[in-house]
Formats: structure tokens, C-alpha cells, sequence
């Protein structure tokens, strides 16, 4: 049963430590063979011995012991031929070991970058600026340079396992299974690759339309940053040049007023490079951009800048014009009115239009009123500013100041003058009420007038009508009370 077991060839599908098992149980057998080669010899030896003795059966011994010998000589070739088949075996699975093992070096890194890179492939990006498209398209394109020397990769670790396989069909063998070193098969790397390769035009296609988007997002805040860049300034040198009209009193109020339309008339035609600004900031907004470094002007600034003229524009010429009727009706000359507004702006240390408490007080100190910080000063003071200040609203506004000088500084009011002024406060009738007085003005003076008008006694006469009339001719030394 030996030649069988001897022809066997088990090694074919063995795996390398089968082969090694095989080997030193082969090195075992011819071991055994090898101490039946004297009992071998002593057959032949007693064979010889019997022909030299002319045994009468020489014959059939010399046959016996030629058939032993040959099965022997078989036996040894077998021997030989298995010692070699397995060796040989044995090195070309140890050969294909050596691959697989460095297959499985190089396969799990490869097969770790494509995974890696499939999911920066497929990372959601959010970006604001052209700058930052841009650096991710960078790195994308960085990335693609690296693909041919990533394939050359692939394709080598490929290369190790077909000359592995290689070496097995060309030798009859018949590999068992997966490498054992790892499960990332050449299939999975290709399945892999080809991911990849799918992926990456499609990342192309996403950073070129956010590209485009950023583009496109740059251009509306330049475009915005232009027009708000110069409709800012603009409405800043208007406020400036419109408080120096008021402040600076360069002719008559009449050229101030002449100088203030003209502003006017400029800020309403330069309304459509505001219309132009809102639809620039509509777009801006619709493409949801929140930020500018162009410019330090956001649209809600540019807004209440705007308001802020239209509002002084309109409130400044008003005040002129209410200055001009206030000089009229009073009989103040433009020099009068020029000392007024020049006293004012002094004390106006903010330019705000106002003064308050103190700054005021300055200012009647300087034009020579007693309102030191005595008691008297105080009480006049106090009376001062219940005139110019019924509100108790704590500021002193030029009109205010301008009709408080005016009355104090104009005697030229005639009977007439004050008959028309309470006519106004009487809504044209003629007769006024305690309560008509009381509401239009302040306290002393109304119940002063109270106190010493006569009842009227017209036709039109209404219970506690009162005769301003007699009461105004009379103030004038026109007629008695």
C-alpha cells in the first residue's frame, strides 16, 4: 500500500501548513524506509548465497528476490519524486503566501484613502465668500492630481494578486479560499475605485454652480457697495451743509431759505439713486447674502440717514420760515435776528438745535438778564422758563428763543396788533373765554387777562364771555379799564 499513498497528490489542494504537516510526515516515512534497506540487502545476500550453493530452486528464489528488489527501487523513486512534488509545493505556497501577506499591506490603507475619499466626495459644503469656494476647489483639484498615482496603486496591489493566482494555475494548485490576511477583496477595491471615479465629476458640477452662485453674490455687494458707498457720503455732506445754513447765517433769512429749497429740490431728485439702492439691497437680500466687506453702509443705516435728511430738510426750512414770520410780526430787524441766532449757536455747544437749563442761562446772562444763582435770579429764571418752556420738556428750541427776545425786545405792538393776536386765540369770535385763555397761555399771563377783561356784552355773547377788545385798547393807554 505504500506506491499508493506515495502517489497521492493530496499536496495539490494543501494549504502551506498542511504542506509542512505532509513533509515531516514524508521525512518520517523515509526514516522508516530507510531501516528496512538492511533487511533488503539481506535478502539479496541470502539469494546469492543459495545460487552459489546450485540450490535446486535457484530459479524461482532469483525471481522472488528480483521482484523485492525492483519494488524497492519503485519504492525509493516514489519516495524522491513525493520529496520533490511537496518542496517544490512548499516553496511555491510560501512564494504565494509572501504575496498575499504584502497584497494585504498595501490592499487595507488603499482600501481605508477610498473610503476617506468618497466621504469628502460626498461632504456637504457651506460656504459665504468667493474666497472660500475657491479654496475648496483648490483642494478639490489637488485631490484630482491625485488620482493617476492612486490607479497605479490599485493597479499594482491588483498585480500581486493575479501573480499569485498565476503561480497557482501554473502549478496545479488549487488555492483554497480568500487571502487570509485580509477580507478586501480585488472585487471590493474595484467596486471602490469606480465610486470614486463616479463621484468626482459630480463634486466638479457642485463647486462650479457654487461658484457661479458666489460669483454672482460678489457681484450684487460690489454693485450695492458702489451705490451705497456714494449715497452715504452724499447724505452725510447734505446734513453737514444744511446744519451750516443754519448755523453760519450767511444772508438774509430769505438766502437761507432760498439756499434751503435748493437743498430740497436736490434731495428730491436725488430720490431715484435711493430707488436704485432698495432694489440693489432687494437682490442682495433674495440671495441671502449677509455680509459686505465693500462697504460700511448697510441698507437699515443708509434708511434712517435718509429719513433723518428729509426730516431736518423739512424741519430747518420751516424753522426759517417761521423765523421770517416771526421778524415780520414782530418788527425784529435782520441784524436783531442775526445777533439772536449768533447768541444761540454759542451756547448750542452740540449743534442740536436746542439748549438746555444751563446753556440757556448762559446765554441770558450774556445778553445781560439778572439770572444769577441768587433767589431772585432763580424766580426770574423760573418765570423766564415757563415762558419759552410751558412743557416743562427741559430744552429751549430757537423758536422758542426768537419769540421770548422778540417780546422782549419789541415795543412797537400796537392795540390792533394785540386785538388780531387774540382774535386768532378766540377762533375769530368776538369774544374769549377763561378757558380758551387758560389753554393757549401760560398760567400768569392767563389769569392776568382774566383778572382784568371785561365781560363782553354783544349780541353774540355767550355766559363768561369776556371783551378782549377793551381790555387790548386799554393795555395801550387807549382807553381805561
Amino acid at each position: 500500500g505504500k506506491e499508493a499513498m506515495l502517489k497521492q497528490k493530496d499536496y495539490e489542494t494543501a494549504t502551506l501548513s498542511d504542506i509542512k504537516a505532509l513533509i515531516r510526515k514524508h521525512e518520517a516515512f523515509e526514516s522508516d524506509l530507510a531501516a528496512h534497506q538492511d533487511r533488503v540487502e539481506q535478502i539479496a545476500a541470502i539469494a546469492q548465497e543459495l545460487n552459489e550453493l546450485d540450490y535446486y530452486d535457484s530459479p524461482s528464489v532469483n525471481a522472488r528476490c528480483q521482484k523485492i528488489c525492483d519494488q524497492w527501487d519503485v519504492l525509493g523513486s516514489l519516495t524522491h519524486s513525493r520529496r520533490e512534488a511537496l518542496e517544490k509545493t512548499e516553496k511555491q505556497l510560501e512564494t504565494i503566501d509572501e504575496l498575499h501577506l504584502e497584497y494585504a499591506k498595501r490592499a487595507a490603507p488603499f482600501n481605508n484613502w477610498m473610503e476617506s475619499a468618497m466621504e469628502d466626495l460626498q461632504d456637504m459644503f457651506i460656504v459665504h465668500t468667493i474666497e472660500e469656494i475657491e479654496g475648496l476647489i483648490a483642494a478639490h483639484d489637488q485631490f484630482k492630481s491625485t488620482l493617476p498615482d492612486a490607479d497605479k496603486e490599485r493597479e499594482a496591489i491588483l498585480g500581486i494578486q493575479r501573480e499569485a493566482q498565476r503561480i497557482a494555475d501554473f502549478n496545479g494548485i488549487k488555492l483554497s479560499g480568500n487571502n487570509p490576511y485580509t477580507s478586501v477583496t480585488p472585487q471590493i477595491i474595484n467596486s471602490k475605485w469606480e465610486r470614486v471615479q463616479q463621484l468626482v465629476p459630480k463634486r466638479d458640477h457642485a463647486l462650479q454652480d457654487e461658484q457661479s452662485k458666489q460669483q454672482s453674490n460678489e457681484r450684487l455687494r460690489r454693485q450695492f457697495a458702489g451705490q451705497a458707498n456714494v449715497v452715504g457720503p452724499w447724505i452725510q455732506t447734505k446734513m453737514e451743509e444744511i446744519g451750516r445754513i443754519s448755523i453760519e447765517m450767511n444772508g438774509t433769512l430769505e438766502d437761507q431759505l432760498s439756499h434751503l429749497k435748493e437743498y430740497e429740490r436736490s434731495i428730491v431728485e436725488y430720490k431715484p439713486n435711493m430707488d436704485l439702492l432698495e432694489q440693489q439691497h432687494q437682490l442682495i437680500q433674495e440671495a441671502l447674502i449677509f455680509d459686505n466687506k465693500h462697504t460700511n453702509y448697510t441698507m437699515e443705516h443708509i434708511r434712517v440717514g435718509w429719513e433723518q435728511l428729509l426730516t431736518t430738510i423739512a424741519r430747518t426750512i420751516n424753522e426759517v420760515e417761521n423765523q421770517i414770520l416771526t421778524r415780520d410780526a414782530k418788527g425784529i430787524s435782520q441784524e436783531q435776528m442775526q445777533e439772536f441766532r449768533a447768541s444761540f449757536n454759542h451756547f448750542d455747544k452740540d449743534h442740536g438745535g436746542a439748549l438746555g437749563p444751563e446753556e440757556f442761562k448762559a446765554c441770558l446772562i450774556s445778553l445781560g438778564y439778572d439770572v444769577e444763582n441768587d433767589r431772585q435770579g432763580d424766580a426770574e429764571f423760573n418765570r423766564i422758563m415757563s415762558v419759552v418752556d410751558p412743557n416743562n420738556s427741559g430744552i429751549v428750541t430757537f423758536q422758542a428763543f426768537i419769540d421770548f427776545m422778540s417780546r422782549e425786545t419789541t415795543d412797537t405792538d400796537t392795540a390792533d396788533q394785540v386785538i388780531a393776536s387774540f382774535k386768532v386765540l378766540a377762533g375769530d369770535k368776538n369774544y374769549i373765554t377763561a378757558e380758551e385763555l387758560r389753554r393757549e397761555l401760560p398760567p400768569e399771563q392767563a389769569e392776568y387777562c382774566i383778572a382784568r377783561m371785561a365781560p363782553y356784552r354783544g349780541p353774540d355773547a355767550i355766559p363768561g364771555a369776556l371783551d378782549y377788545k377793551s381790555f387790548s385798547t386799554a393795555l395801550y393807554g387807549e382807553s381805561d379799564l
